[in-house]
C-alpha cells in the first residue's frame, strides 16, 4: 500500500478498558483499521522500504500461533526472542500473547553466558532467533539442551540440527488466518530481565494488566495518533521502545518504521521523517557532541551568535511555558532559528512531535541546547518494575532538568530517606523466582522502592542520585557519583567516565577521552597533558563542594562496550567489571593513602 493510499484510513485511537489484554488491544486495532499501514521495514532484496498493512500481519500471527500450537507449548510456557527490531518481532510477540505464553526478551548483542543464564532461569521452552550470528553464539551450549523444544530462525539457515528450524519451512502449508485469544488481563504477559549493573539479572514479571494499564497512561501523557510514524531503533528487549515504541502506537494506529540499525539511523531519520521517536541519552549526547565539533570549526563570532541563540531560545521556551517574561530578543530570533535550530531539525527529519528521552539521566546542558533549538524533547523516567514509564513531561508543561510529571495511575512520594517510592497498576507482579528479591521491592503496603534519590516540587520530581550508588568517603562525606559523571561527561571531551572513593580520602575518576576532541592545547610532544585534562574536569565540578572534586584520573582510549562487558545491553556502565578492569590504575591513585576497598555493588 502506498502512503497516499494508507492516509484514505483514519484509525482511531482505541482506549484501553479495565480489564484490557495486549493481544485485544491488537485484535481491535486490525478489526478498525485492517487496510492501514502499520509497519515499515527495509528489504535488502528489493533495496526498498515496504509497508504491511494490520490485517497483513494479523495473518502472519494467526500461523505462528498455529507453529507454537504444533510443539505442543501449554499456556504459561515462556518463549525467548533474541532478534534485532523488526515485523517478525511483533509477529513472535503477538502469536505468543494470545496463546498465554509468555516473552522473555533478549538483548541480540548480549555476552552468550548471559543469554544462557536468563533462557535456564526462565525455564524458556522455545528460542526465536534472527539467525546465524546468534546461533554461533549459542550453538555449543544450546544445540543438546534438553529444555529447549524448539529454535526457530528467521533466516534460513542449515543445519543438522534437529532442534533448529527456519521460520520459513516451520510455517509451511499453515493456512491459518484467526488469531486466538485465550488469556486474562491478569495473565502473565512478559519476564524481563533487568541490565544487571552490579549483579546477576533479575526476571521482572509483568501482566497484561500491568502494561495496558502503563499504555494508557503514557497515552494520556504524549498523545500518539494515525498521523504519526516512529522510528524503531531502542532495542525491543528494552522495555521502554516495547511499550512507548510498539504497543503505544497500536493504541493510536500509527506507522511504526524499523530502522536498518545504528549504523543506518541518521540515514533513516531522513528518509522516514519520523514524528516521534524514542531513545536513552546517549542518541542525543552524541547528536550534541557532533554539533560542538562542527561550531569548533565555524568562527569564533559563529560560536558567539550560537550561544546568544540558545540562551534567548531558552527564555522563549519558558515564556511560551508561561515560565518567563516576554523579551524583544525574540523579535529576533526567527532569523537566528533559520541559522542554527532549522539545521537541527532538519537532522532529525524535520517534523518531530516528540523526542522521548529515558532510561538514563540526561545532561540538563544538553536538553537545554536540543529544547532551545525547537527539538520537542521530553525527558522522563522509568523502572522495568514499573511496566516501565513513571514520569515524563509534557509538550505545555516541559521542566527538561526534571524527569517529568508522574503519570496518571501512580500514587508517588519520598520515603523517610527521600527514595522515590511508587504504587499503582503498572507495578511488576514480582521477580520470577525471587520471592526475597521481590519483599525487598515491594513492601507490605504495595509501594514500589526504586532506589533513587529525588525530589517533588510543584508536582515535577527531580532524580538527585541512587541510594546503592552512594561513595561514603573517609572523611565522613557522601557523594553521588551519578551526578559528578552526569557533570563531568557534559564536556565533549569526555565520552565516558566513572568515579571512584569508597572509603578513601578524596575522589579519583576514569576518563575515556574522545581523540577528535583533543586539540593542540592539550597535548606535548604528542602526550596528553593530564593535569589539563583534570583542569577541563574542574571546570564541569565548579559548583561542586570541595570534597566532590576529582584530585587524580587515570584516561584512556579504550571505549567500554557491552562486548568487552563494561557495559549493560541499554548502555549502563557496569561499575563492577570496571573498577576490577582498573584496579591497578586506580590503586596507583591513592598511593601512600589508605588502600580502597571492594564491596558487591562496584564501589570501592
Amino acid at each position: 500500500m502506498t502512503a497516499e493510499a494508507a492516509f484514505l484510513y483514519r484509525p482511531v485511537n482505541i482506549p484501553p478498558t479495565k480489564t484490557e489484554t495486549i493481544t485485544g488491544l491488537f485484535l481491535k486495532r486490525v478489526a478498525c483499521t485492517p487496510q492501514a499501514i502499520a509497519y515499515r521495514y527495509y528489504d535488502l532484496e528489493q533495496q526498498a522500504w515496504l509497508d504491511l498493512s494490520w490485517q497483513e500481519i494479523a495473518v502472519e500471527v494467526a500461523r505462528w500461533q498455529q507453529g507454537y500450537k504444533q510443539e505442543g507449548l501449554s499456556k504459561g510456557d515462556r518463549i525467548a526472542i533474541m532478534a534485532q527490531n523488526s515485523c517478525h518481532w511483533v509477529v513472535a510477540d503477538q502469536a505468543a500473547l494470545g496463546l498465554g505464553l509468555p516473552i522473555v526478551p533478549l538483548y541480540v548483542n548480549d555476552q552468550a553466558n548471559d543469554v544462557i543464564h536468563i533462557i535456564r532461569h526462565s525455564g524458556a521452552r522455545l528460542l526465536v532467533i534472527d539467525g546465524h550470528k546468534q546461533w554461533r553464539l549459542l550453538k555449543d551450549k544450546l544445540a543438546n539442551d534438553e529444555q529447549i523444544l524448539r529454535i526457530i530462525s528467521v533466516e534460513n539457515i542449515s543445519s543438522d540440527n534437529e532442534k533448529l528450524i527456519s521460520a520459513e519451512q516451520w510455517l509451511s502449508g499453515n493456512l491459518a488466518t484467526e488469531v486466538e485469544n485465550h488469556i486474562e488481563h491478569g495473565d502473565l504477559a512478559t519476564v524481563v530481565y533487568t541490565s544487571g549493573t552490579t549483579g546477576p539479572p533479575k526476571g521482572v514479571m509483568l501482566s497484561h494488566n500491568n502494561i495496558v494499564s502503563n499504555v494508557s497512561s503514557c497515552m494520556q501523557a504524549v498523545p500518539v495518533d494515525s498521523s504519526d510514524t516512529f522510528l524503531s531503533f531502542l532495542p525491543l528487549s528494552h522495555m521502554l521502545e516495547r511499550t512507548v515504541g510498539y504497543y503505544l502506537p497500536i493504541l493510536g494506529g500509527s506507522v511504526v518504521a524499523f530502522t536498518r540499525g545504528i549504523p543506518f539511523l541518521s540515514e533513516d531519520i531522513m528518509t522516514i521523517k519520523p514524528s516521534r521517536i524514542i531513545s536513552v541519552p546517549r542518541i542525543y549526547e552524541r547528536i550534541h557532541a557532533r554539533l560542538v565539533n562542527k561550531l569548533e570549526e565555524r568562527p569564533a563570532w559563529i560560536r558567539k551568535l550560537f550561544k546568544i541563540s540558545v540562551n534567548h531560545s531558552w527564555q522563549r521556551f519558558n515564556y511560551r511555558q508561561g515560565r518567563a517574561t516576554w523579551s524583544l530578543w525574540f523579535l529576533l530570533l526567527p532569523l537566528l532559528d533559520m541559522i542554527f535550530a532549522r539545521k537541527l531539525q532538519h537532522q532529525l527529519g524535520g517534523r518531530l512531535l516528540s523526542a522521548i528521552c529515558g532510561g538514563a539521566p540526561l545532561s540538563p546542558e544538553i536538553a537545554r541546547v536540543f529544547v532551545s533549538l525547537g527539538v520537542p524533547l521530553l525527558h522522563g523516567y522509568g523502572l522495568t518494575e514499573a511496566s516501565p514509564v513513571v514520569s515524563v513531561n509534557r509538550l505545555d508543561n516541559n521542566i527538561p532538568e526534571s524527569i517529568g510529571l508522574p503519570l496518571t495511575g501512580f500514587e508517588i512520594k519520598t520515603d523517610v530517606n527521600n527514595e522515590l517510592i511508587i504504587r499503582g497498576d503498572s507495578v511488576m507482579q514480582g521477580y520470577w523466582k525471587d520471592e526475597k528479591g521481590t519483599a525487598m521491592a515491594i513492601d507490605s503496603d504495595k509501594w514500589l522502592h526504586t532506589g533513587d534519590i529525588a525530589t517533588i516540587k510543584d508536582g515535577f520530581i527531580y532524580i538527585t542520585g541512587r541510594l546503592k550508588e552512594i561513595i561514603v568517603l573517609s572523611t565522613g562525606e557522601k557523594v553521588s557519583p551519578a551526578d559528578m559523571e552526569l557533570a563531568i561527561s557534559g564536556d565533549p571531551l569526555f565520552e565516558q567516565v566513572i568515579v571512584v572513593g569508597e572509603g578513601c580520602p578524596y575522589m579519583t575518576a576514569i576518563v575515556v577521552l574522545d581523540k577528535q576532541q583533543l586539540t593542540d592545547d592539550l597535548k606535548s610532544d604528542g602526550e596528553v597533558q593530564e593535569n589539563l585534562v583534570l583542569e577541563r574536569v574542574a571546570q564541569r565540578l565548579g559548583e561542586f563542594p570541595s570534597y566532590e572534586q576529582i584530585r587524580r584520573l587515570h584516561y584512556t582510549f579504550d571505549k567500554w562496550t557491552v562486548d568487552n562487558e563494561l557495559l549493560t545491553p541499554t548502555f549502563k556502565l557496569k561499575r563492577k567489571n570496571i573498577i576490577r578492569k582498573y584496579e591497578n590504575e586506580i590503586a596507583a591513585l591513592y598511593e601512600g593513602h589508605v588502600i580502597y576497598r571492594k564491596d558487591t555493588s562496584g564501589s570501592l
